[in-house]
């Protein structure tokens, strides 16, 4: 695995590494097309065993938790800055005018420098656990935006790892990656099998399940949260909806997070950066 000593300075990289493509539709950059069609790229990437890391820093940070590239795509002002990544990564490295970059991805790609990653297996829900004491679990969150975010909070405030319900959107699509800088390879992650029997595998690890929900049955997330060293499970639902009647029936316990002056609820990335900070309190 290649990992820069000095990320961010610039060091020519070798030209015979490098290819220059003129052509939108060259099969070589396959990886790349369409990144602005969602539904395509939701159901393409898992399949073919492919995410796209955008940005000098997440590139680096896929590299640094282990990813292998398939290769990059670089505009000519970002092949000095990547210069030690493309001489020390052994994938092809493509050469493309802001024009053709745009062209291809469908859109103008600001940052100048985009990776396509190769895909590890996914851990078990039960291996993850078995380490863990601090457990996020998304239930039907689709927004890649709110997936990112609140994986880098779980990374910042110390969660030890993330748990999917089947229907939530991927942690590796472009935007949920760009959101969290690179978090979300940070933290590991699985998806459990099935919803919401699949709470009983977290059950019988040993974690107490906390939903967290603005409804006023719930108790403040502080009385419950920091009651003694128990093994932690949060459950989060999907803005707007929140969690279904079946994993609150699921859960332990209820809890809200104390709201002033008539605010019923915060964005779920927001929420979830609270609770994080409250449980590793």
């Amino acid at each position: 695995m290649a990992t820069a000593s000095s990320p961010g300075t610039p060091q020519q990289p070798s030209t015979d590494k490098l290819v220059t493509v003129e052509r939108p539709d060259d099969p070589r950059l396959a990886d790349y097309t369409g990144l602005t069609d969602v539904e395509l790229r939701r159901r393409r990437e898992p399949a073919e065993g492919l995410f796209i890391a955008e940005g000098e820093k997440v590139i680096r940070r896929a590299l640094h938790a282990g990813y292998e590239m398939r290769s990059m795509l670089l505009s000519a002002k970002w092949l000095d800055t990547m210069g030690d990544v493309i001489d020390e990564v052994p994938a092809p490295v493509y050469a493309v005018s802001p024009e053709l970059a745009e062209r291809v991805t469908g859109y103008h790609v600001h940052r100048g420098a985009l990776a396509s990653m190769q895909r590890k297996p996914l851990p078990t829900p039960e291996g993850l656990l078995a380490g863990a004491r601090r457990v996020v679990i998304m239930e039907s969150v689709n927004d890649h935006t709110n997936i990112g975010a609140i994986f880098r909070s779980a990374a910042a405030l110390g969660m030890d790892a993330v748990l999917l319900s089947p229907d939530c959107a991927d942690p590796l699509y472009r935007r949920s990656v760009k959101v969290s800088m690179g978090a979300v390879f940070a933290v590991p992650h699985a998806r459990l099998a099935g919803w919401p029997h699949g709470l009983e595998t977290v059950r019988d690890a040993g974690f107490h399940l906390l939903a967290l929900t603005p409804d006023e049955k719930a108790v403040p997330l502080d009385t419950v949260a920091t009651a003694g060293d128990r093994r932690t499970a949060l459950l989060l639902g999907a803005e707007g909806s929140g969690l279904t009647s079946r994993a609150l029936r699921a859960a332990d316990d209820w809890v809200r997070i104390p709201m002033a002056h008539g605010v019923d609820s915060l964005n779920v990335g927001a929420a979830a950066a609270v609770a994080f900070y409250a449980i590793a309190r």
